[in-house]
């Protein structure tokens, strides 16, 4: 189980610290939350322990995973169909699973594909999330700052 001080990755919200555990009172019943305080954002996220395992909160990666993540950024080669939807809702099934690889090719396709011909609004967003995701474990694990980390991802494929 998770402790207070624990670097944390959390799908679709990135990664963070553990600041504390709370207990709260819901319908007479009484839950115990992870209050998870992101690296980049101001808000706290209140996390049910019970529920960890389905929603896929993980220790983020090491910081060698976190170099090797960084290397295949900068040579995986981005296979995507040409329908938008279907591939918006495949990237967001693999959002939702949380594997930081997958989240970093997803984050470089749609970057490349920005730059060749504009994004949907929705992959708009997605894109935004997904590197925010990726950047926000990627400081943590490498112990570096979103704007350091960000020049260093995207120098990899300019």
């Amino acid at each position: 189980m998770f402790q207070i001080g624990d670097k944390v990755a959390y799908p679709m919200h990135g990664a963070g610290v553990i600041k504390c555990i709370e207990q709260q009172k819901i319908l007479g019943e009484e839950t115990q939350y992870f209050i998870l305080k992101p690296c980049v954002g101001e808000l706290e996220i209140k996390i049910p322990v019970a529920r960890i395992d389905k929603i896929g909160l993980r220790y983020i990666v090491s910081e060698n995973e976190a170099d090797e993540v960084i290397d295949e950024f900068g040579t995986c080669e981005c296979a995507e169909t040409g329908n938008w939807n279907k591939r918006y809702r495949d990237n967001l099934e693999k959002l939702k699973a949380g594997d930081i690889f997958d989240v970093a090719r997803i984050t470089k396709s749609l970057i490349i594909r920005d730059r060749k011909k504009s994004l949907s609004n929705f992959e708009r967003k997605m894109l935004s999330n997904a590197k925010n995701i990726l950047i926000s474990e990627l400081v943590m694990s490498k112990n570096s700052t979103y704007p350091d980390i960000e020049k260093l991802l995207m120098s990899k494929i300019s």
